[in-house]
């Protein structure tokens, strides 16, 4: 199938389990996820009317902005991101939503004070508590959201979550559900500079799961660009 068949059929997909949910099949954004896919498949997806793009890898998110493979639509990072990179991606994407550390956020709102913007940013949660992945632990979030305070350039919109790989349908919706209803406990603190809005979970595998859940954005790469070559340099 091609691209544009492959983005139709998720919209399909994503608008049954919307109405399914009783919810809008509007509220829920669809990210391609774009790493190891070069400019002209990038644009392939934008033209098919992707809502955005989520890229893994700093190098391929310069490389492509130079190539304008993002254009008509927002550029997020979606990666692990390293504190010596943070220069890079700071006010060239719409939204870092993979900032997992205290680190990575005092790095950012160093580099957006000195380029006199407020990066919009996700906090992203090991919500699964795996020692393999980063994120910050979803039970101390209140320890974490009162430093926040103290980082006036970065604007928290959300939460993104990695849950661990499942074996079946379903097997993720707790998860899923546990994101859920910590944003809804953060959003009611009201504090100043982080709003709930964005709950950026749910890929390829899960997506569905994850929009009976509350998900207001998916990211997919597999399905809309087929399975990664890992043997190959991106």
């Amino acid at each position: 199938m091609t691209i544009r068949e492959n983005v139709a059929m998720i919209r399909e997909k994503m608008d049954a389990a919307a109405r399914a949910a009783g919810r809008e099949p509007r509220e829920v954004l669809l990210c391609a996820a774009t790493k190891m896919n070069g400019a002209a498949r990038v644009r392939e997806a934008v033209a098919a009317g992707v809502d955005l793009c989520g890229e893994n890898r700093v190098q391929e998110l310069t490389q492509k902005l130079g190539e304008h493979a993002y254009d008509g639509v927002p550029v997020h990072f979606i990666g692990h991101l390293q504190t010596n990179k943070v220069r890079q991606v700071v006010g060239k994407v719409a939204l870092i939503q993979s900032v997992d550390r205290m680190e990575l956020l005092a790095c950012i709102e160093k580099e957006a004070a000195r380029q006199g913007l407020v990066q919009d940013i996700l906090l992203e949660v090991n919500v699964g508590h795996e020692e393999s992945k980063s994120g910050f632990d979803p039970d101390a979030m209140d320890e974490i959201l009162d430093k926040l305070e103290a980082f006036p350039h970065c604007r928290v919109r959300g939460l993104m979550a990695i849950p661990p790989i499942s074996e079946k349908k379903g097997d993720n919706c707790r998860f899923f559900e546990k994101i859920q209803r910590l944003s809804v406990d953060i959003a009611a603190k009201n504090k100043h500079n982080i709003s709930m809005e964005i709950l950026s979970m749910g890929m390829t595998d899960d997506f569905e799961d994850a929009i009976a859940c509350g998900s207001t954005m998916i990211r997919v790469g597999t399905a809309i660009f087929g399975a990664r070559d890992y043997s190959k340099k991106p």
